[in-house]
Order: structure tokens, then C-alpha cells, then sequence
């Protein structure tokens, strides 16, 4: 019976679709091993605090917004797979100089070069995957991808946390090896995606398809939709940074704990990603955006006021079933609002709800752990929730006609 669902649903989607999805899965395993534990690294190698932290992801951040714009005009000027490639050839070189850094300098410069380089291939992942399925499938096919890259999430922290023990180093030599197999995929057995242009549309010089994006500026309710999803992001954001570095500080939870809190998001994930999405695809995506980010209120503001590790785990459920809300119909969303020769910058306008809130709020939330009270870093969750609330229940009504 199992095995009849799986098939019926693998049949759904085209091959291609599921291809690509494999080849991500390889990759975001190899970041899995790394992401969760970057500030752990940082704080343990160089012996600085949460301040300092928050300004290599800054760095990196900042670098991440001229990345992005680049890789989503040339996504759509020259294609999805080209780019791609480049991004994960430069993400694994990039993991390597990370790793066998000796100064918090260097680090601070190969944090940039990841950013600047590492993200082109981001506004191009989505791109395909938004080429290779109708509107109808793309909400359902994001959380697809969204199930193996949790996938991916379950099995990293939890191998990365005990590698961590012995040396970070193993960490970034994997992450780089799953960058070049997924390139080596890319490159033999996945076809281009882009969509052809009109035969009688004008070929765009590269200045006027990076002109592109003040038209994508231009687009009021893409853009209140933008910094609505920064609101919302900035809080989502302190699960992967703030959050290890606090646990292990205020309530000495080691690594290998943190490990199996983010396993335990990451498992819900590839569990109940898939039904959750098909059950809420009749409800006006804003007001899911709204129930998500309620949800992440709740569950972030908890670890200011909890303090036992089964309550830890308990938040972390409550942010998941919020995360798996907001992601793939956020993902989706920005798909809707992008004509289809624009849809490479469209991404990549929408990876900046992820890069601006990485540049400024580890950074934030590193100033208030090293200077006040740890724990209003989760209450300035709360609020910021809240807002994000309000901005997606304005878009509800706003936006309707649009995206109907």
C-alpha cells in the first residue's frame, strides 16, 4: 500500500524534476554537515564571542546580495545549468578554504567569496525546479524538495555533531566532495530548463538584464512581500545561529544536543512536509504565510521562557510545523509573481528576504547575548513575528486578484 503512494506520487512529477531533486539531496547533505555548526566553530577555534559571529555572517551576507543578482540575470540570460554548475564548484572550494583557515581575518574574507560566489547558483535551483512544473504542482513540488533537503538535515547534524568532536575539518572536506558529485550530476544528466524566449523579443545585453531588476523594484506587492518574508526570515534565522551558541552558554547543552533538536526539525520535515502541503493548498497562501510566522511566535519566544531540554524540543516541534507552512508556498509565491522571463531574478530579489536578515540579524541578536539578558533575544522574536503577521495579512487582501 505504502509502496502503491510512493509510486503514484513519484508519477506525478516529470523525471527531470526528480533528478534535480536527487542531485540537490547530495549537496544540502554536505552543507547539513556544516551549516548547523558554523558558530560553534567560530566561537571554539578563535575563542570570540556571538559579536563576532554575527559580523562574519554579515559579511557573508552582504557578499550573498551582489552574488544573488548576478546569478539570477545570468540565470536568466543564460540558463539554469551553466549557473548552477558554477555555484557549486565555487561553493566546495569555498568550504575547503573555511576549513583549514588559521585566522579569524581569513575567515572573515572566505565568508565574502562564499557569499559572492557560493549563492549564484540559488535564483537558478529554484528556477528549474519552477520551470520543470505547472503553478498547480509548484507549492507541492517545492515541498518536495523541501522533505529531502530535511532529509539531508536529519541525517547531517546528527553524523556532523559527532565529527565535530574530533575535527570540524572533516565537515568542510565532505560539504565540498557533495558540492562537486551534485555538479558532476548537474552537468551529464539534467537538460536546461530555460524557457525559450519569443522569436520576435529583442536578445538583451547582459547591463539590461541586470536593468531587470528595477522592474522587479518596481513591483510594489512583490517588494511589500519581500520585507515582509525579512521579518519573518530575521526570526527563522536565529534557529541556525543564535540558538547552538545559546543553548550551549545559558543552559550548557553541548553540540551533539543541539544536533538532535535541529535532526528532530529536520525529521518532522521529510515525515509531514508532503501532507501538510497538499492539506493547506486551498487556503489563500498569505493567510498560510500568517499561520506559519504565528507558529514561529511561538515556538522561538518559548526559549526565553523554558528552560528544560524536553521544552527545547517541544519549541522546535511548534517552529517546524510552522516552517513547513511558510517555505514551499513562500517559494511558490514568488514563482507566481514573476513573469516567466523574469523568473531568475525574481528568486533572486526573493533570496534577499534570506540574505539581508543573515547580514543583520545574528549580528543583533550577538549584541544583545554578549551585552544584556540572553534571553530577550527570543522575546524580539515574538514582536518581529508579529509584525511579519500583520504585513502577510495585508498582502491577503491586497494581493488576491493577483495571485488567484
Amino acid at each position: 500500500m505504502l509502496i502503491r503512494k510512493i509510486q503514484k506520487i513519484y508519477n506525478e512529477y516529470p523525471r527531470n524534476f526528480w533528478v534535480v531533486i536527487g542531485a540537490l539531496f547530495i549537496d544540502r547533505l554536505g552543507g547539513a554537515l556544516v551549516f548547523p555548526f558554523i558558530a560553534l566553530f567560530i566561537t571554539a577555534k578563535f575563542e570570540v564571542g556571538m559579536t563576532e559571529v554575527g559580523q562574519l555572517f554579515a559579511v557573508f551576507a552582504i557578499a550573498s546580495v551582489f552574488g544573488s543578482m548576478v546569478g539570477g540575470a545570468f540565470t536568466d540570460k543564460f540558463g539554469r545549468k551553466s549557473v548552477i554548475i558554477f555555484g557549486l564548484v565555487a561553493s566546495a572550494l569555498s568550504a575547503l578554504g573555511f576549513g583549514i583557515a588559521e585566522d579569524l581575518n581569513v575567515i572573515y574574507f572566505v565568508g565574502m567569496v562564499i557569499g559572492l560566489f557560493a549563492n549564484v547558483g540559488g535564483p537558478a535551483q529554484q528556477a528549474m525546479i519552477a520551470d520543470l512544473l505547472t503553478e498547480e504542482k509548484r507549492a507541492e513540488g517545492f515541498g518536495l524538495l523541501r522533505i529531502f533537503a530535511n532529509l539531508a538535515v536529519t541525517i547531517g547534524p546528527a553524523i556532523g555533531g559527532i565529527l565535530a568532536t574530533y575535527s570540524y575539518l572533516w565537515l568542510f572536506i565532505i560539504d565540498a566532495i557533495a558540492s562537486i558529485i551534485t555538479a558532476l550530476i548537474v552537468l551529464f544528466a539534467i537538460p536546461e530548463t530555460k524557457p525559450e524566449a519569443p522569436s520576435d523579443k529583442p536578445s538583451e545585453s547582459i547591463l539590461q538584464t541586470l536593468g531587470g531588476y528595477f522592474k522587479v523594484a518596481r513591483d510594489s506587492l512583490f517588494m511589500a512581500f519581500i520585507l515582509a518574508s525579512m521579518l519573518m526570515i530575521s526570526v527563522y534565522m536565529q534557529m541556525n545561529t543564535t540558538l547552538p551558541v545559546y543553548l550551549r552558554d545559558v543552559h550548557s547543552i553541548p553540540g551533539q544536543g543541539y544536533g538532535y533538536i535541529i535532526s528532530l526539525n529536520a525529521g518532522m520535515v521529510v515525515l509531514f512536509q508532503f501532507w501538510i502541503t497538499r492539506r493547506i493548498k486551498h487556503v489563500p497562501p498569505m493567510i498560510v504565510m500568517a499561520l506559519g510566522t504565528l507558529l514561529y511566535a511561538i515556538g522561538f519566544s518559548m526559549y526565553g521562557f523554558v528552560s528544560g531540554y524536553a521544552l527545547f524540543m517541544l519549541a522546535m516541534v511548534i517552529i517546524t510545523v510552522g516552517e513547513m507552512f511558510v517555505v514551499p508556498v513562500g517559494q511558490a509565491l514568488v514563482a507566481n509573481f514573476a513573469p516567466e522571463d523574469m523568473r531568475g531574478r525574481y528568486m533572486a530579489m526573493y533570496g534577499f528576504s534570506w540574505t539581508i536578515p543573515m547580514a543583520f540579524g545574528p549580528w543583533a541578536a550577538g549584541l544583545i547575548m554578549d551585552n544584556y539578558n540572553p534571553d530577550w533575544v527570543w522575546y524580539a522574536c515574538g514582536v518581529i513575528s508579529m509584525l511579519a503577521i500583520a504585513s502577510y495579512l495585508f498582502l491577503h487582501f491586497h494581493a488576491r486578484e493577483r495571485l488567484s
